[in-house]
């Protein structure tokens, strides 16, 4: 596997399960479960942030002359990561 296949697993994993614990989080506090609801968004940043430090990497990676190579899995990483700062809002 390439180093930026692996790369964009890293950010979708974390986003993924962010944004899975963010779903949930929506799903107790609409059956008044607000204690259980404010864990699992506590749960949900953690992996969020996590997602955006792998982020931050490439980042800086490319701000240090490294060429990224754009890929479609890349590009997919990036929509969950927004999709997943939308739904953390909610």
């Amino acid at each position: 596997m390439e180093k930026y296949e692996q790369i964009a697993f890293q950010i979708i994993t974390n986003v993924g399960m962010a944004k899975s614990t963010y779903m949930q989080a929506i799903q107790e506090a609409k059956s008044n479960n607000f204690n259980d609801s404010y864990d699992l968004v506590e749960e949900g940043n953690k992996y969020l942030t996590e997602g955006h430090k792998v982020h931050k990497d490439l980042i800086q990676s490319e701000s240090a002359g490294e060429e990224i190579k754009l890929n479609l899995l890349l590009v997919h990483a990036e929509d969950q990561l927004i999709s997943t700062e939308i739904i953390k809002e909610m």
